[in-house]
C-alpha cells in the first residue's frame, strides 16, 4: 500500500483547484474530500485540517467564484468609457463571459449561498459582485442616464436579463443566428429599460 504524504505546499488552494475541475467534469455530486485527497496525493485526513466537512469545501469554492466574478466585473470597468451604456456593456459582457466559462461553478455559487448551512463569510462575499452592479446603476442615475428609483428595483431586470441569457447560452438553446448578436440585443434591451422616464 502506497503511503500518501500529509503535507502539501498549499493544500487549500490545491483542493479548491481540483474541486473546481471535478465540478466541471462530473458535477457537484461527485465532490468528495476523500477523493480530492487521493487525486492530489495527500492522506485522506489531510483535507480535514482546512475543510471539516463537504459543506465547508462548497462554501470555499462558491466564495472564490464570487470573488472572481466581482473581480471580472471590476476589471471590465477599466477603460470602458465614461457613459453608463459603455460601462453597462462592459459589465454585462464580463458577467456573461464568466457565466459561460464557469457554468458549473456559477450554478454551485448561487445554489450553495442559499443553503441553510452556508457560512456568513459566503453571504458577505456573494454580495460583492451585485454591489458592483448597484454601484454602476447609481453612477448612471447620478449622470442622469438611468431612471430614478430604488437601486434594487432597477437592477433586478438587468440581472434577470443577463443571468437568463447566460443560462440560454450555456444550455446550447440559442440558435447560431441568434447567438451571434444575442448579447448585443439583450444589452440594448436592458439599456432601453434603464432609460430615464
Amino acid at each position: 500500500m502506497k503511503n500518501r504524504r500529509y503535507h502539501h505546499g498549499d493544500l487549500p488552494a490545491a483542493l479548491l483547484a481540483r474541486a473546481e475541475q471535478t465540478l466541471r467534469e462530473r458535477g457537484a455530486g461527485a465532490l468528495s474530500l476523500r477523493e480530492l485527497a487521493r487525486d492530489i496525493g495527500v492522506s485522506p485526513a489531510a483535507p480535514s485540517r482546512h475543510f471539516k466537512a463537504k459543506q465547508d469545501l462548497l462554501d470555499a469554492l462558491a466564495r472564490t467564484g464570487f470573488e472572481r466574478l466581482a473581480e471580472a466585473i471590476a476589471d471590465s470597468q477599466e477603460g470602458a468609457g465614461e457613459s453608463f451604456p459603455e460601462r453597462l456593456d462592459a459589465a454585462a459582457r464580463a458577467y456573461v463571459g464568466f457565466a459561460v466559462d464557469n457554468a458549473a461553478l456559477l450554478d454551485l455559487m448561487f445554489s450553495v449561498k442559499h443553503c441553510p448551512e452556508a457560512s456568513e463569510a459566503l453571504g458577505a462575499t456573494a454580495h460583492r459582485w451585485s454591489e458592483r452592479l448597484l454601484e454602476l446603476i447609481s453612477y448612471g442615475q447620478r449622470r442622469g442616464e438611468v431612471r430614478e428609483g430604488p437601486l434594487e428595483r432597477v437592477a433586478l431586470p438587468l440581472f434577470a436579463g443577463l443571468h437568463g441569457y447566460a443560462g440560454l447560452s450555456v444550455s446550447g438553446m440559442l440558435p447560431p443566428q441568434v447567438a451571434e448578436h444575442g448579447l448585443d440585443d439583450v444589452i440594448a434591451s436592458l439599456l432601453r429599460g434603464c432609460e430615464p422616464d
